[in-house]
């Protein structure tokens, strides 16, 4: 099992930097687009290394986080949505440099950076807390509510987490054009959690009263 694991996210792996690149570098008509090697490095290094650990401490989980297949057709409709503003903001990221219509600064680019590999500690902080996370909606065997650690301050963390981290990769691109785009993706996400959440009040047991302990969704005292 180990083995076919392996090569399913070896092959997703090797996909995700071969069409990133493609994206990035094509629209740039450069290779000297050291800000596109930069978000590279912060997202797939760290990546490579925890599916390494993944696939050595959980399996399971790392076979869920690789099925991304929806079911819902409401969910399908937003996983498409938001991969076509991905491709947007990685090609509007190349073309603003390449044109350089807005660059900036390189503080910029190093705080959100920074931002960036903080979210993803927190993503591997949720991993850590949540055994049953899975990248489409569903309600799994013997799925219980986790109220520990960050789900004792929001109700999502993991998309706490990833939303952080898709709004500081256009900084670190050095694109405020792609930073405006990607802008778009949080009444997407917002979408996607109130229909999450109809799911789980309906099929997992004690989520309302999960809810009535934690008030907020996605980030503490806004929403």
């Amino acid at each position: 099992m180990k083995k076919s694991l392996l090569l399913q996210a070896l092959t997703k792996f090797l996909l995700g930097v071969v069409v990133l690149g493609v994206l990035i570098f094509f629209s740039a008509g450069s290779f000297r687009f050291w800000n596109g090697w930069l978000l590279m490095g912060v997202l797939f290094v760290p990546m490579f290394v925890a599916g390494l650990i993944l696939l050595a401490k959980n399996p399971q989980l790392l076979a869920k986080r690789l099925n991304a297949k929806e079911e819902q057709q409401e969910q399908k409709m937003v996983v498409a949505l938001s991969g076509m503003l991905f491709v947007a903001v990685f090609v509007l990221a190349g073309l603003n440099w390449r044109f350089r219509w807005c660059i900036l600064p390189n503080w910029v680019v190093w705080i959100a950076t920074l931002l960036f590999l903080l979210s993803y500690i927190l993503y591997a902080e949720v991993l850590r807390e949540n055994a049953y996370l899975s990248r489409t909606i569903e309600i799994q065997e013997n799925q219980k509510v986790i109220d520990r650690g960050l789900y004792g301050i929001v109700r999502h963390p993991m998309y706490m987490a990833t939303t952080l981290l898709f709004l500081s990769m256009p900084l670190v691109l050095g694109s405020l054009v792609s930073f405006f785009v990607m802008l778009l993706y949080l009444p997407l996400i917002v979408k996607r959690i109130r229909n999450e959440e109809t799911v789980l009040e309906t099929g997992l047991e004690g989520y309302k009263e999960y809810k009535k302990r934690v008030k907020y969704r996605l980030l503490p005292f806004v929403w």
